[in-house]
């Protein structure tokens, strides 16, 4: 039986009129490595604050590692290295200078923890004179979560760890994040991007502070009800009018260059075709895919809207 590491139960947070979390119930097992998946505005960082204990919610009850986020705030930033959405380190100190504070703040050093750290300080350690400044976007993240790890916490909380960096040091930093699952770390990572949730071993999907979903990513696609097709013509604006029309049609969603359509299941694509045909679409392709998950997002939207 896999042991709690994190455990929300019926929590919610409201500012004046805007309700940001509505009765969140999860539970993130010890060593996993967590999505917390949704657009801006969805609830991400109010929820991670409060795991953070760096916000109260209004009602609930959450834990970390078994200490209450209200009671426990204490010890529970005693275990928990925590990356911000935006970059909070000191931008006048250098790498090194920056490592040695967070260090000295949990009364550790570079070097007692340096084996946990090395794979990712490596990056950036040739610049540890730099100011912290003057680093990339790359590398400024590596540096945060570097400190964020230099006192080998039992969880690491990021809140969007990737926003605003470039599409290779994404890759580099989730790469790093695996390698971290080596050293039983719990993880818990917040995205607006749906790609990233592939890279979890499960997920929630939250927006307008409800989860929709928690499962395994795998799961969630698979899930997926109705049949899914990729369409194109040569006016798309039209085309998606036309399909929202469809008396078949679920949900239909703009994709890059083509149109998503989720159809109920009895209907078929020769019908389809037909009426599309009907209201004068040339060049027209239809193709069959499978869901990924930002169509399963985009589905139980939908879902929740057609059955609130």
């Amino acid at each position: 039986m896999n042991k709690i590491s994190v455990d929300i139960q019926n929590i919610s947070k409201s500012y004046k009129d805007v309700k940001a979390l509505k009765d969140i119930s999860l539970q993130i097992n010890q060593g996993e490595l967590f999505g917390l998946i949704g657009p801006d505005g969805a609830g991400k960082t109010s929820l991670i604050r409060i795991l953070t204990t760096l916000l109260i919610p209004d009602s609930g009850i959450a834990t970390v590692e078994g200490y209450d986020v209200v009671k426990d705030y204490k010890e529970i930033r005693k275990i928990t290295g925590y990356m911000a959405g935006r970059f909070s380190l000191y931008q006048d100190l250098t790498v090194e200078e920056n490592m040695n504070f967070y260090a000295t703040v949990f009364g550790t050093t570079i070097e007692e923890n340096y084996d946990l750290v090395k794979d990712i300080y490596s990056h950036i350690e040739p610049f540890k004179k730099r100011r912290a400044g003057k680093l990339s976007g790359g590398m400024k993240q590596k540096l945060a979560l570097s400190c964020a790890l230099i006192h080998r916490p039992d969880i690491l909380i990021l809140d969007e760890p990737t926003t605003g960096v470039d599409a290779v040091s994404r890759k580099e930093f989730w790469e790093m994040l695996m390698r971290l699952k080596d050293h039983s770390i719990t993880i818990l990572v917040s995205t607006p991007y749906m790609d990233e949730a592939e890279l979890c071993d499960r997920v929630a999907l939250i927006q307008d502070g409800i989860i929709l979903s928690v499962d395994t990513p795998g799961n969630i696609t698979g899930n997926y009800e109705g049949k899914l097709l990729a369409v194109r013509a040569e006016d798309l604006y039209q085309l998606k009018k036309d399909l929202a029309g469809y008396e078949h049609t679920l949900s239909v969603y703009l994709f890059g260059q083509n149109l998503h359509l989720t159809m109920m299941e009895k209907n078929s694509e020769k019908d389809l075709r037909s009426y599309l045909k009907t209201k004068g679409h040339g060049e027209l392709r239809i193709d069959q895919i499978n869901p990924n998950i930002e169509d399963c997002f985009l589905d139980l939207m939908a879902g929740k809207e057609r059955n609130p």
